[in-house]
Protein backbone atom coordinates (compact mmCIF):
# COMPACT_ATOMS: atom_id res chain seq x y z
CA UNK A 1 0.00 0.00 0.00
CA UNK A 2 1.16 3.54 -0.71
CA UNK A 3 1.97 5.59 2.42
CA UNK A 4 0.89 3.18 5.14
CA UNK A 5 2.93 -0.02 4.85
CA UNK A 6 1.64 -2.92 7.00
CA UNK A 7 4.25 -5.63 7.57
CA UNK A 8 3.74 -8.67 5.32
CA UNK A 9 5.60 -10.75 2.75
CA UNK A 10 4.42 -11.72 -0.72
CA UNK A 11 5.22 -15.44 -0.59
CA UNK A 12 5.00 -17.97 -3.46
CA UNK A 13 2.09 -19.63 -1.64
CA UNK A 14 0.14 -16.37 -1.53
CA UNK A 15 0.80 -15.71 -5.21
CA UNK A 16 -0.34 -19.23 -6.09
CA UNK A 17 -3.50 -18.81 -4.03
CA UNK A 18 -4.33 -15.55 -5.83
CA UNK A 19 -3.95 -17.31 -9.17
CA UNK A 20 -6.15 -20.20 -7.99
CA UNK A 21 -8.84 -17.83 -6.76
CA UNK A 22 -8.80 -16.08 -10.13
CA UNK A 23 -9.42 -19.39 -11.87
CA UNK A 24 -12.21 -20.36 -9.47
CA UNK A 25 -13.82 -16.94 -9.83
CA UNK A 26 -14.27 -17.54 -13.54
CA UNK A 27 -16.33 -20.62 -12.78
CA UNK A 28 -18.15 -18.99 -9.86
CA UNK A 29 -19.05 -15.88 -11.88
CA UNK A 30 -20.51 -17.94 -14.72
CA UNK A 31 -23.08 -19.32 -12.30
CA UNK A 32 -23.39 -16.25 -10.06
CA UNK A 33 -24.74 -14.12 -12.90
CA UNK A 34 -27.64 -16.55 -13.25
CA UNK A 35 -28.02 -17.40 -9.56
CA UNK A 36 -31.58 -17.33 -8.33
CA UNK A 37 -32.63 -14.82 -5.66
CA UNK A 38 -33.32 -17.83 -3.45
CA UNK A 39 -29.70 -19.03 -3.64
CA UNK A 40 -28.33 -15.55 -3.01
CA UNK A 41 -30.64 -15.19 -0.03
CA UNK A 42 -29.51 -18.54 1.35
CA UNK A 43 -25.85 -17.54 1.01
CA UNK A 44 -26.53 -14.25 2.79
CA UNK A 45 -28.31 -16.08 5.61
CA UNK A 46 -25.37 -18.46 5.99
CA UNK A 47 -22.90 -15.56 6.06
CA UNK A 48 -24.85 -13.65 8.72
CA UNK A 49 -25.46 -16.72 10.89
CA UNK A 50 -21.82 -17.81 10.76
CA UNK A 51 -20.32 -14.37 11.40
CA UNK A 52 -22.54 -13.89 14.45
CA UNK A 53 -22.03 -17.46 15.66
CA UNK A 54 -18.31 -16.70 15.89
CA UNK A 55 -19.36 -14.03 18.41
CA UNK A 56 -21.44 -16.61 20.34
CA UNK A 57 -24.84 -15.80 18.84
CA UNK A 58 -27.08 -18.85 19.35
CA UNK A 59 -29.44 -18.56 16.36
CA UNK A 60 -29.50 -21.19 13.61
CA UNK A 61 -29.71 -20.52 9.87
CA UNK A 62 -33.41 -21.45 10.04
CA UNK A 63 -34.00 -18.83 12.72
CA UNK A 64 -32.03 -16.19 10.80
CA UNK A 65 -34.14 -17.01 7.75
CA UNK A 66 -37.33 -16.64 9.78
CA UNK A 67 -36.25 -13.22 11.08
CA UNK A 68 -35.38 -12.15 7.55
CA UNK A 69 -38.93 -13.13 6.53
CA UNK A 70 -40.44 -11.10 9.37
CA UNK A 71 -41.49 -14.11 11.43
CA UNK A 72 -41.33 -14.40 15.20
CA UNK A 73 -38.48 -16.38 16.69
CA UNK A 74 -38.13 -17.65 20.24
CA UNK A 75 -34.57 -16.75 21.23
CA UNK A 76 -32.62 -14.35 23.48
CA UNK A 77 -33.53 -10.73 22.65
CA UNK A 78 -29.86 -9.77 22.21
CA UNK A 79 -29.29 -12.54 19.67
CA UNK A 80 -32.37 -11.52 17.69
CA UNK A 81 -31.24 -7.88 17.71
CA UNK A 82 -27.80 -8.88 16.41
CA UNK A 83 -29.38 -10.76 13.50
CA UNK A 84 -31.75 -7.91 12.64
CA UNK A 85 -28.87 -5.46 12.68
CA UNK A 86 -26.70 -7.68 10.47
CA UNK A 87 -29.50 -8.12 7.93
CA UNK A 88 -29.83 -4.33 7.62
CA UNK A 89 -26.06 -3.85 7.40
CA UNK A 90 -25.47 -6.47 4.70
CA UNK A 91 -28.35 -5.04 2.67
CA UNK A 92 -26.83 -1.56 2.93
CA UNK A 93 -23.35 -2.73 1.91
CA UNK A 94 -23.58 -1.86 -1.84
CA UNK A 95 -23.98 1.84 -1.00
CA UNK A 96 -20.74 2.07 1.01
CA UNK A 97 -17.18 2.87 -0.01
CA UNK A 98 -14.63 0.78 1.85
CA UNK A 99 -12.14 3.64 2.28
CA UNK A 100 -14.75 6.08 3.67
CA UNK A 101 -14.60 6.52 7.44
CA UNK A 102 -18.18 7.79 7.63
CA UNK A 103 -19.42 4.65 5.89
CA UNK A 104 -17.37 2.55 8.30
CA UNK A 105 -18.96 4.31 11.27
CA UNK A 106 -22.43 4.01 9.71
CA UNK A 107 -21.91 0.26 9.26
CA UNK A 108 -20.86 -0.21 12.87
CA UNK A 109 -23.87 1.83 13.98
CA UNK A 110 -26.17 -0.49 12.03
CA UNK A 111 -24.49 -3.61 13.40
CA UNK A 112 -24.48 -2.48 17.02
CA UNK A 113 -27.68 -0.45 17.46
CA UNK A 114 -29.44 -1.57 20.62
CA UNK A 115 -26.37 -3.55 21.71
CA UNK A 116 -23.97 -0.84 22.91
CA UNK A 117 -24.57 2.58 24.45
CA UNK A 118 -23.08 4.70 21.66
CA UNK A 119 -22.84 2.78 18.36
CA UNK A 120 -21.02 4.22 15.37
CA UNK A 121 -18.18 5.85 17.30
CA UNK A 122 -14.57 4.86 17.84
CA UNK A 123 -13.83 3.67 21.36
CA UNK A 124 -12.72 6.15 24.00
CA UNK A 125 -11.24 3.60 26.39
CA UNK A 126 -8.51 0.99 26.21
CA UNK A 127 -9.55 -2.59 25.44
CA UNK A 128 -8.09 -6.07 25.47
CA UNK A 129 -9.21 -9.24 23.72
CA UNK A 130 -9.76 -12.21 26.01
CA UNK A 131 -10.21 -15.92 25.35
CA UNK A 132 -11.21 -18.04 28.37
CA UNK A 133 -10.32 -15.17 30.71
CA UNK A 134 -6.83 -14.95 29.23
CA UNK A 135 -5.64 -11.69 27.66
CA UNK A 136 -4.51 -12.56 24.14
CA UNK A 137 -4.30 -9.09 22.58
CA UNK A 138 -3.99 -5.61 24.02
CA UNK A 139 -5.26 -3.12 21.45
CA UNK A 140 -3.47 0.20 20.84
CA UNK A 141 -4.39 3.06 23.19
CA UNK A 142 -7.72 4.77 22.53
CA UNK A 143 -6.03 8.11 21.76
CA UNK A 144 -4.30 6.46 18.77
CA UNK A 145 -7.40 4.90 17.18
CA UNK A 146 -8.48 7.84 15.02
CA UNK A 147 -4.98 8.26 13.57
CA UNK A 148 -4.46 4.55 13.01
CA UNK A 149 -7.81 4.15 11.26
CA UNK A 150 -7.14 7.19 9.08
CA UNK A 151 -3.82 5.64 8.05
CA UNK A 152 -5.47 2.28 7.38
CA UNK A 153 -8.28 3.76 5.26
CA UNK A 154 -5.92 6.06 3.37
CA UNK A 155 -3.70 3.08 2.65
CA UNK A 156 -6.70 1.18 1.32
CA UNK A 157 -7.63 4.12 -0.90
CA UNK A 158 -4.15 4.45 -2.39
CA UNK A 159 -3.10 0.83 -2.58
CA UNK A 160 -1.91 -0.86 -5.74
CA UNK A 161 -1.90 -4.29 -4.05
CA UNK A 162 -4.28 -6.92 -5.41
CA UNK A 163 -7.72 -6.61 -3.70
CA UNK A 164 -7.55 -10.20 -2.47
CA UNK A 165 -4.42 -9.36 -0.53
CA UNK A 166 -5.40 -5.80 0.40
CA UNK A 167 -8.74 -6.95 1.84
CA UNK A 168 -6.98 -9.54 4.02
CA UNK A 169 -4.45 -6.97 5.21
CA UNK A 170 -7.26 -4.61 6.11
CA UNK A 171 -9.09 -7.37 7.99
CA UNK A 172 -6.05 -8.19 10.08
CA UNK A 173 -5.06 -4.57 10.76
CA UNK A 174 -8.65 -3.71 11.69
CA UNK A 175 -8.72 -6.49 14.28
CA UNK A 176 -5.32 -5.40 15.59
CA UNK A 177 -6.44 -1.79 16.06
CA UNK A 178 -9.79 -2.94 17.50
CA UNK A 179 -11.28 0.52 16.86
CA UNK A 180 -14.66 -0.04 18.51
CA UNK A 181 -15.66 -0.97 22.02
CA UNK A 182 -17.53 -3.99 20.64
CA UNK A 183 -18.41 -5.64 17.33
CA UNK A 184 -14.91 -5.56 15.83
CA UNK A 185 -14.93 -9.17 14.65
CA UNK A 186 -18.18 -8.95 12.69
CA UNK A 187 -17.15 -5.52 11.35
CA UNK A 188 -13.80 -6.82 10.10
CA UNK A 189 -15.46 -9.70 8.26
CA UNK A 190 -18.16 -7.43 6.83
CA UNK A 191 -15.59 -4.90 5.61
CA UNK A 192 -13.44 -7.51 3.91
CA UNK A 193 -16.56 -8.69 2.07
CA UNK A 194 -17.23 -5.08 1.05
CA UNK A 195 -13.68 -4.62 -0.27
CA UNK A 196 -13.90 -7.85 -2.24
CA UNK A 197 -17.34 -6.96 -3.65
CA UNK A 198 -15.99 -3.62 -4.89
CA UNK A 199 -13.51 -5.63 -6.92
CA UNK A 200 -15.89 -8.40 -8.00
CA UNK A 201 -19.58 -7.77 -7.30
CA UNK A 202 -20.47 -11.46 -7.06
CA UNK A 203 -18.20 -11.89 -4.03
CA UNK A 204 -20.81 -10.04 -1.95
CA UNK A 205 -22.73 -13.33 -1.98
CA UNK A 206 -19.91 -15.70 -1.07
CA UNK A 207 -20.48 -16.92 2.54
CA UNK A 208 -16.83 -17.36 3.47
CA UNK A 209 -17.88 -16.54 7.06
CA UNK A 210 -19.28 -20.08 7.25
CA UNK A 211 -15.85 -21.61 6.68
CA UNK A 212 -14.22 -19.23 9.16
CA UNK A 213 -16.87 -20.24 11.72
CA UNK A 214 -16.13 -23.91 11.15
CA UNK A 215 -12.42 -23.19 11.70
CA UNK A 216 -12.64 -20.32 14.13
CA UNK A 217 -10.03 -21.77 16.49
CA UNK A 218 -7.54 -21.61 13.61
CA UNK A 219 -8.79 -18.09 12.78
CA UNK A 220 -7.98 -16.86 16.29
CA UNK A 221 -4.72 -18.79 16.37
CA UNK A 222 -3.47 -17.17 13.16
CA UNK A 223 -4.47 -13.71 14.41
CA UNK A 224 -2.43 -14.36 17.57
CA UNK A 225 0.59 -15.64 15.65
CA UNK A 226 0.57 -12.53 13.46
CA UNK A 227 0.36 -10.31 16.54
CA UNK A 228 3.41 -12.00 18.04
CA UNK A 229 5.34 -11.79 14.77
CA UNK A 230 4.21 -8.20 14.01
CA UNK A 231 3.57 -9.47 10.48
CA UNK A 232 0.25 -10.38 8.83
CA UNK A 233 1.58 -12.77 6.15
CA UNK A 234 0.07 -15.83 7.84
CA UNK A 235 -3.35 -14.17 8.05
CA UNK A 236 -3.30 -13.24 4.35
CA UNK A 237 -2.49 -16.84 3.50
CA UNK A 238 -5.22 -18.10 5.85
CA UNK A 239 -7.93 -15.84 4.38
CA UNK A 240 -6.96 -16.66 0.79
CA UNK A 241 -7.19 -20.35 1.68
CA UNK A 242 -10.70 -19.76 3.13
CA UNK A 243 -11.72 -17.92 -0.03
CA UNK A 244 -10.57 -20.89 -2.11
CA UNK A 245 -12.58 -23.23 0.10
CA UNK A 246 -15.61 -20.94 -0.06
CA UNK A 247 -15.48 -20.66 -3.84
CA UNK A 248 -14.98 -24.41 -4.28
CA UNK A 249 -17.93 -25.12 -2.01
CA UNK A 250 -20.04 -22.47 -3.74
CA UNK A 251 -19.29 -23.88 -7.20
CA UNK A 252 -20.20 -27.38 -6.02
CA UNK A 253 -23.46 -26.10 -4.53
CA UNK A 254 -24.34 -24.19 -7.69
CA UNK A 255 -23.75 -27.27 -9.80
CA UNK A 256 -25.70 -29.62 -7.53
CA UNK A 257 -28.66 -27.30 -7.09
CA UNK A 258 -28.79 -26.30 -10.75
CA UNK A 259 -28.91 -22.65 -9.80
CA UNK A 260 -29.05 -21.57 -13.44
CA UNK A 261 -32.07 -20.18 -15.21
CA UNK A 262 -33.01 -23.48 -16.84
CA UNK A 263 -33.67 -25.23 -13.55
CA UNK A 264 -35.28 -22.17 -12.03
CA UNK A 265 -37.75 -21.94 -14.91
CA UNK A 266 -38.42 -25.69 -14.91
CA UNK A 267 -39.12 -25.79 -11.22
CA UNK A 268 -40.93 -22.43 -11.18
CA UNK A 269 -40.24 -21.62 -7.56
CA UNK A 270 -43.24 -19.43 -6.77
CA UNK A 271 -42.91 -20.36 -3.11
CA UNK A 272 -39.66 -20.29 -1.20
CA UNK A 273 -37.81 -23.58 -0.91
CA UNK A 274 -34.37 -24.27 0.47
CA UNK A 275 -31.34 -25.69 -1.32
CA UNK A 276 -31.96 -29.26 -0.14
CA UNK A 277 -35.55 -29.15 -1.43
CA UNK A 278 -34.35 -27.70 -4.73
CA UNK A 279 -31.89 -30.58 -5.11
CA UNK A 280 -34.69 -33.03 -4.38
CA UNK A 281 -36.89 -31.48 -7.09
CA UNK A 282 -34.02 -31.52 -9.56
CA UNK A 283 -33.36 -35.20 -8.82
CA UNK A 284 -37.02 -36.14 -9.21
CA UNK A 285 -37.18 -34.22 -12.49
CA UNK A 286 -34.60 -36.60 -13.94
CA UNK A 287 -35.57 -39.69 -11.89
CA UNK A 288 -39.37 -39.50 -11.38
CA UNK A 289 -39.62 -43.17 -10.36
CA UNK A 290 -37.01 -42.87 -7.61
CA UNK A 291 -38.00 -44.42 -4.28
CA UNK A 292 -37.37 -42.76 -0.92
CA UNK A 293 -34.57 -45.25 -0.30
CA UNK A 294 -32.96 -44.31 -3.62
CA UNK A 295 -33.31 -40.60 -2.83
CA UNK A 296 -31.59 -41.15 0.52
CA UNK A 297 -28.65 -42.70 -1.36
CA UNK A 298 -28.58 -40.07 -4.11
CA UNK A 299 -28.86 -37.01 -1.88
CA UNK A 300 -27.00 -38.23 1.18
CA UNK A 301 -29.83 -37.22 3.52
CA UNK A 302 -31.76 -39.22 6.10
CA UNK A 303 -35.05 -40.96 5.26
CA UNK A 304 -36.85 -38.69 7.70
CA UNK A 305 -35.44 -35.56 6.03
CA UNK A 306 -36.41 -36.77 2.55
CA UNK A 307 -39.95 -37.59 3.68
CA UNK A 308 -40.27 -34.19 5.37
CA UNK A 309 -39.12 -32.38 2.20
CA UNK A 310 -41.52 -34.40 0.05
CA UNK A 311 -44.44 -33.54 2.33
CA UNK A 312 -43.55 -29.83 2.27
CA UNK A 313 -43.17 -29.75 -1.51
CA UNK A 314 -46.49 -31.55 -1.99
CA UNK A 315 -48.25 -29.07 0.31
CA UNK A 316 -46.58 -26.20 -1.52
CA UNK A 317 -47.91 -27.46 -4.84
CA UNK A 318 -44.45 -28.18 -6.22
CA UNK A 319 -44.62 -31.96 -6.29
CA UNK A 320 -47.32 -34.56 -6.74
CA UNK A 321 -47.53 -38.32 -6.79
CA UNK A 322 -49.00 -39.86 -9.94
CA UNK A 323 -50.32 -43.41 -9.76
CA UNK A 324 -50.04 -46.04 -7.04
CA UNK A 325 -47.52 -45.88 -4.23
CA UNK A 326 -45.35 -48.70 -5.58
CA UNK A 327 -45.85 -48.34 -9.33
CA UNK A 328 -46.44 -44.61 -9.66
CA UNK A 329 -43.98 -41.75 -10.16
CA UNK A 330 -43.23 -38.22 -8.99
CA UNK A 331 -44.20 -35.20 -11.05
CA UNK A 332 -42.50 -31.84 -10.50
CA UNK A 333 -45.07 -29.10 -11.04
Amino acid sequence: MTGYQPPFSLTPTIINRVVEIGELLGRWAAHAEQASPMLRKENRIRAIQASLAIEHNSLSTEQVSAIMDGKRVLAPAKDIQEVRNAIVAYEAMPAWKSENVQDLLAAQRMLMTGLVDIPGQFRTGNVGVYRNNELIHMAPPANQVTRLMADLLNGLRQTDIHPLIASSIFHYEFEFIHPFADGNGRMGRLWQTLILSEWREELAWLPVETIIHNQQQSYYQVLGECDRASDCTLFIDFMLEKLIEGLSEGIATQQSTGAGVAVEVAVEMAVEINASQARLLETLSSKPSATVAELVELLGASRRTIERHIKYLQEAGKLQRVGATKKGFWQVI
